[in-house]
């Protein structure tokens, strides 16, 4: 019979050692993708009418000159199932204050807002799931910290609605909404950091989403 050659005691230390950190960090990453995007409220400044001109970039409003005030950034993503799954044919909606605070909508002081942008927008997912808005980089106003509203829709799934915090937002911590989110990694996965220079000199924000249950087949 022939003999299998033997291996040292410390050998075999390393390459358990090895596996183990190996299928421990597997084990991580799959968590840190299964996170599910927590829900929060839709606040009370969803449009009560939708925008004419609703697209993609809410910097620019169709038939004005000039851009919105404020930084003007990217916001990019993917929405996908706890599987990892695309959400593709989806709808993105997003809706947040312009860079003095004030919402289009009546019950936010109505009329104040910035008329050069558009306060929504709205994508359709591409294959992968993928979105891109351009807008503004979120202010606060009285009684919350810089958020951006978003909305998730599509076939055989139940619409999500969520927001997006800045990573060291100072007022982070005295937000209400904010702080409701318990789970550290549910809180990580809405708090998002902006790359100091992106793509044409913006700033880029990545926002991934992760819906709960798997979605339907296509």
């Amino acid at each position: 019979m022939k003999t299998l050659p033997s291996v040292s005691r410390r050998r075999a230390l390393r390459i358990g050692l090895g596996t183990g950190l190996g299928t421990g960090l597997a084990s991580t990453r799959l968590a840190a993708a299964t996170v599910l995007t927590p829900r929060q409220s839709a606040g009370p400044f969803y449009p009560l009418r939708l925008p004419a001109d609703s697209d993609f970039d809410l910097t620019r409003v169709e038939g004005r000159g000039a851009r919105a005030a404020g930084t003007v950034v990217e916001v990019v993503g993917r929405v996908s199932d706890e599987a990892g799954r695309p959400l593709a044919g989806g709808r993105v909606e997003i809706w947040q204050c312009d860079a003095f605070g004030f919402y289009h909508h009546p019950r936010d002081r109505g009329g104040r807002a910035d008329p050069n942008f558009q306060g929504f927008g709205r994508v359709t997912l591409d294959d992968d799931g993928s979105y891109r808005f351009t807008t503004i980089r979120p202010v606060a106003y009285p009684g919350r910290t810089p958020h951006i509203h978003f909305a998730v829709s599509g076939p055989g799934v139940e619409r999500l609605t969520t927001q997006m915090y800045l990573a060291g937002e100072p007022l982070n911590g005295r937000d209400f909404l904010y702080n409701a989110i318990r789970d550290p990694a549910a809180k990580a996965s809405v708090t998002v950091a902006f790359d100091a220079e992106a793509e044409g000199g913006r700033p880029r924000g990545r926002f991934d989403m992760v819906l709960g249950g798997s979605l339907l087949p296509r």
